[in-house]
């Protein structure tokens, strides 16, 4: 363990469940920071942190902190992420990472020029479960990859002022939902050679539905669906020529799946023991990579990171979501 004391910046329910998942590992959360004092009382008591901080500011400027993870909605993520940065501290930042792959870039820049570790929370890469699926791809259990397929359906809120649905706090399916299949095809494929996306706007004109296909190196195909008002299967697969994997339900968590060979044989079945909701694996990850002097992450490098950002603004750009900031 490299011992790094770890500050949570906002408190809402995705800090809980990551302030939650420090402590079963027996990672060191020693600070939170609240837009107001009470707010940050409150989360402190309630996962029993030292110190609670009235302000992020107060929060980055803390010495006794080494690494912020960030978990404020996406489209604060970039001033979030970046005051973090100037102030010395490694970061972990809820994705999608950014709003857009500029402001991405920018943290990108800013982290190798302070020596420090930016990170996308894309939690799903680090579960066991995809760890043992990126090790069978690598024995060459499922021949030659030919399709990837995922979905992330939720029934979400429809309120237009919600943030889900406002493009001005970055609203749509696709940064809330979208980003994990999009996120789990690189994983797989790597960039996309060729993209086709198609999506639903709804009165706001933020999106609720987007599907894409894509081509990669080789040939392969993807297709990903993301929707926010209507609840679908959320499964994903991996078909080979000798074999494919069938991710359950839900595909991004952990789950289980089943290698299914060529002829109907289940090779394999996978079933995730995870203490928690499983958020530490991402944080360990970080913590190794501070302990090896690696400010480049393996598992998700920050230029995937930021190259997955341009997807998203492709994406975004065939479906006519436009952000206001980005009208500036």
């Amino acid at each position: 363990m490299t011992g790094l004391r770890w500050g949570i910046l906002a408190t809402g329910g995705i800090a809980g469940a990551f302030a939650s998942d420090l402590r079963t590992a027996g990672l060191d959360l020693v600070a939170v920071g609240s837009r107001s004092q009470e707010a940050a009382d409150a989360f402190a008591a309630r996962f029993d942190i030292p110190r609670a901080h009235p302000s992020y500011e107060s929060l980055v400027s803390d010495p006794d902190v080494d690494i912020i993870y960030v978990s404020t909605p996406h489209p604060m993520h970039h001033e979030n992420a970046r005051l973090a940065l100037e102030n010395g501290k490694h970061v972990l930042a809820e994705k999608a990472f950014t709003l857009n792959r500029a402001e991405a870039e920018d943290l990108q820049a800013l982290a190798a020029e302070r020596g420090l570790l930016v990170m996308e929370a894309m939690w799903t890469r680090y579960l066991p479960h995809m760890v043992r699926i990126r090790e069978l791809i690598a024995d060459g259990v499922l021949g030659e990859i030919r399709a990837v397929s995922a979905d992330h359906t939720q029934l979400l809120p429809s309120d237009p002022t919600h943030r889900l649905n406002a493009l001005e706090l970055g609203g749509g399916a696709l940064l809330d939902l979208g980003i994990y299949p999009i996120s789990f095809i690189w994983d797989i494929l790597g960039a996309p050679t060729t993209l086709h996306a198609v999506g639903r706007l709804v009165e706001t004109g933020a999106d609720s539905e987007v599907a894409t296909v894509m081509t990669h190196e080789g040939g392969a195909i993807s297709t990903s669906l993301s929707s926010s008002r209507a609840a679908g299967p959320n499964v994903a697969s991996i078909i080979g020529t000798a074999a494919r994997i069938d991710i359950d339900t839900v595909w991004y968590s952990p789950t289980t799946f089943r290698v299914v060979l060529a002829d109907g044989t289940v090779h394999e079945t996978y079933t995730s023991e995870v203490e928690g909701r499983g958020m530490q694996y991402q944080a360990l990850a970080a913590e190794r990579l501070v302990r090896d002097g690696i400010l480049e992450g393996d598992i998700l490098p920050i230029a995937e990171s930021v190259a997955i950002m341009g997807t998203l603004d492709e994406i975004r750009a065939q479906i006519g979501v436009r952000y206001p900031r980005e009208e500036v």
